[in-house]
């Protein structure tokens, strides 16, 4: 796309201004000031936010020289983000972050965009000494309508608990996808969940192993195969378990990302994006999905 003189001005301005803010402004964190737990997800949220405000100062979150970009949609590095923000028809953003998560060096978040249309994303930010450095998602569009159970893609709880098993859930959650989604061992699956007790927010599937299972009965009648071949990245905090995977579904290469909520060691509910990889000729950036 040829971006007109005021768009090309104002992806210059918002390049300078981050630029000037690395050095200067109000996020700067030294390796003996690195930024909070809090201060991450907060700067996290900033950052998203900007993309429908415009504000140029959350991006000095960002190293302009050691950004890495996975989202294969935009070119590498701080430019690439903000040439990709600037094709978006004005005032057409909307950003609602509602869950921010922290492990590590990452902060995880579940977000509902409108984004050259309605998306559902989960984003992923590595941070390294205070400053974000590489970047991966997932986006998804929303049906107009809820799921069978009458949930959104989006709705329920968004606070995490319980950080003292936070290990524990990623084990469980982990051996979970290894054992039903990687492998098929569904002679295990009832293992996993307290009876039918399971909350689901995937757009296509009722709650309840029974919910599951019908849904999985009608993608098989339909001739629909979802297959998982990788786990990539295993994120949590407290009762959230964020898996983010790769296979295929539909025949399509694939990019699955499935956010678990954990309650007494049980898997008690699931929200996921799944998106297609686009064919490596169509990537605007060499670093992969993953």
């Amino acid at each position: 796309m040829t971006l007109n003189t005021p768009r090309r001005l104002a992806l210059a301005v918002l390049a300078a201004t981050a630029f000037s803010a690395c050095a200067s402004g109000p996020f700067v964190n030294s390796t003996k000031h690195k930024a909070t737990m809090t201060q991450q997800k907060q700067q996290v949220v900033a950052l998203l936010k900007a993309i429908e405000t415009g504000e140029g100062a959350p991006v000095a979150v960002i190293n302009h020289n050691k950004y890495i970009q996975h989202n294969l949609g935009a070119a590498d590095g701080l430019a690439g983000f903000g040439a990709l923000l600037q094709a978006l028809p004005k005032g057409s953003a909307k950003v609602n972050t509602v869950r921010v998560f922290h492990d590590g060096e990452f902060v995880f978040t579940h977000t509902d965009y409108n984004f050259f249309g309605p998306k559902v994303g989960f984003d992923i930010f590595r941070f390294e000494d205070g400053k974000i450095v590489e970047h991966w998602d997932n986006l998804q569009e929303p049906p107009k309508a809820p799921n069978p159970s009458g949930r959104t893609m989006i709705d329920g709880p968004t606070q995490s608990s319980g950080l003292e098993v936070t290990a524990a859930n990623k084990k469980l959650v982990a051996a979970f996808v290894d054992d039903i989604l990687v492998n098929g061992r569904m002679e295990k699956l009832t293992g996993y969940f307290d009876g039918d007790n399971y909350v689901q927010h995937n757009p296509q599937i009722a709650d309840g192993l029974s919910g599951l299972g019908k849904a999985l009965e009608a993608m098989a009648k339909a001739g629909v195969t979802m297959k998982y071949s990788r786990v990539h990245k295993v994120l949590g905090e407290g009762d959230f378990v964020l898996v983010v995977s790769e296979g295929q579904f539909a025949g399509k290469p694939t990019s699955f990302y499935d956010l678990f909520r954990v309650q007494n060691g049980k898997i008690a509910e699931h929200w996921d994006t799944i998106e297609a990889i686009p064919p490596r000729a169509e990537w605007k950036n060499a670093n992969g999905k993953f």
